[in-house]
């Protein structure tokens, strides 16, 4: 019994191998069956695709998947036909350009059957994951100078054109602010005619101005960081002012300095020094008195008025320059005198002060004021009354001060010796030319017309005790008044 069993069991097993492999046979013979048939379908889609083009193939724009060469021709002839562009314009304005009037044909070239050809039917596949697998573009042909005509009569085109204006840095009387831009009628042509262009070609029906950015627009807007950039540089130099203390204060901050800064067309920021130089120049015009005529009462109660002359004050405008710009740059915020080339007693009408010495050439009277009081007043002799030797009107001051002094005159042209050679005990000059106080002994009197005859070489003789007196009193510096 144990021996059948084991027959039977065997035999069992026997059969089990023999129906598994028949059932694996059957499902390779099914399995191989579907993908012969599904080769052959994608077999015969790739031949499909031998003439059509793959799917997502747009040309000119248009979409002509799976569509053949022929379709392609005929709906680049059909769009020909009764083809216009409508122009869309500013204010809602409208044109067309019709393409018979541009003699608008189809140009047939080899571009959509090389497009074709490129395609491997076989891959085909790919096109399905692909939304731009073929892009091809075909040109149509039309009348160049039509198409020029056609587009210079468009309105916007023949509008008066009002350029742009870009977003730029503003002085409003505080600071510098973005100036919004203005947007003008302006065609930009290069872009007009390259998009008329591209929207015909692919028969495109309207062509919005606008939207295509056919119209010239500023280079900058309130947005653009650049402009933003120059008010920020410009308001920096605005951040100073410089105090003169003169007549009265005279005030240099971003009123002024506003006016000193720019940006270019660029946005690059430029401080303008030679602005600043020729200010100056007017400030030393305005505030500087070497020279100038001033008014003058005498303690007589006479009033003249006095020019020429070396004292008063002088701006020395280079370095004063330099030192303004310097402290806009840094921007300083200080009151201080310019730098001064020559400097007066005070800044008031009469700038040299309450102390100083007063000659009236006509009363042939002079005076010695100090702190607005007579010190000291005698006649005098001045210089003869002519060219030569008349003594200068005019604002000075003493140059020095020198006891015991030798005077020596030009030399005589024909003996070749000082026309005179003369010692004073007090020498007190208030020019390089020669002109000074001195005592005089030869002298036997002093006032009234007697410099008509016996007056010096430009001189202001003066007894010798009064001469003394002064020369005691008297510094280098002190302005000096000569008036007639």
């Amino acid at each position: 019994k144990k021996v059948l069993r084991r027959r039977g069991k065997r035999r069992r097993q026997k059969k089990m191998k023999e129906n598994k492999g028949k059932r694996s046979k059957k499902a390779w013979i099914i399995g191989g069956s579907i993908i012969g048939g599904l080769l052959v379908i994608y077999l015969g889609i790739s031949a499909f695709f031998i003439s059509h083009f793959y799917i997502n193939t747009t040309i000119n724009g248009k979409d002509f998947s799976g569509k053949t060469e022929s379709d392609v021709v005929a709906y680049m002839k059909d769009q020909v036909e009764g083809y216009s562009l409508k122009i869309i314009e500013a204010d809602n304005k409208t044109d067309e350009i019709n393409g018979e009037a541009i003699s608008m044909t189809y140009k047939k070239d080899d571009s959509v059957k090389d497009a074709l050809k490129n395609q491997n039917p076989l891959l085909w596949i790919r096109a399905l994951f692909s939304k731009s697998s073929a892009e091809v573009t075909i040109n149509v042909d039309y009348n160049e100078d039509a198409l020029s005509k056609a587009i210079g009569s468009i309105q916007a085109v023949k509008a008066e054109q009002t350029e742009p204006v870009s977003a730029y840095p503003k002085f409003d009387g505080e600071s510098f602010k973005v100036e919004p831009e203005v947007y003008g009628s302006a065609v930009d042509m290069e872009i007009l005619t390259k998009k008329i262009k591209e929207y015909i070609t692919n028969f495109e029906p309207e062509l919005n101005l606008l939207n295509e950015k056919c119209y010239k627009v500023p280079k900058y807007t309130t947005e653009s960081k650049e402009v933003q950039k120059a008010c920020d540089d410009m308001n920096k130099y605005c951040q100073a002012s410089i105090t003169y203390p003169m007549k009265e204060n005279v005030v240099v901050d971003k009123a002024l300095i506003s006016t000193w800064v720019s940006a270019d067309a660029d946005m690059n920021v430029t401080f303008n020094e030679e602005a600043v130089r020729a200010w100056m120049r007017d400030f030393g015009k305005t505030y500087d008195t070497v020279g100038t005529t001033r008014t003058i009462t005498s303690p007589t109660g006479k009033t003249v008025e006095v020019s020429g002359g070396t004292y008063g004050w002088s701006i020395d405008e280079e370095a004063e320059t330099q030192n303004l710009i310097a402290s806009i740059k840094n921007g300083e915020v200080v009151t201080r005198e310019p730098a001064y080339e020559k400097t007066a007693a005070s800044h008031a009408a009469q700038d040299w002060g309450t102390t100083y010495l007063e000659v009236d050439l006509s009363a042939q009277h002079m005076w010695y004021i100090v702190n607005g009081a007579i010190a000291l007043e005698t006649d005098v002799v001045t210089g003869l009354p002519d060219a030569k030797h008349a003594t200068p009107a005019g604002v000075y001051s003493i140059l020095y001060t020198e006891p015991d002094s030798k005077l020596i005159g030009e030399k005589d042209p024909e003996t070749g010796k000082p026309i005179y050679e003369t010692y004073v005990r007090y020498w007190m000059p208030f020019t390089y030319q020669g002109h000074g106080f001195h005592d005089a002994d030869w002298q036997t009197a002093f006032g009234g017309s007697r410099y008509q005859s016996y007056g010096s070489h430009g001189c202001v003789n003066m007894p010798v005790d009064q001469a003394g007196a002064l020369f005691n009193m008297l510094s280098a510096g002190t302005p000096v008044v000569l008036h007639y």
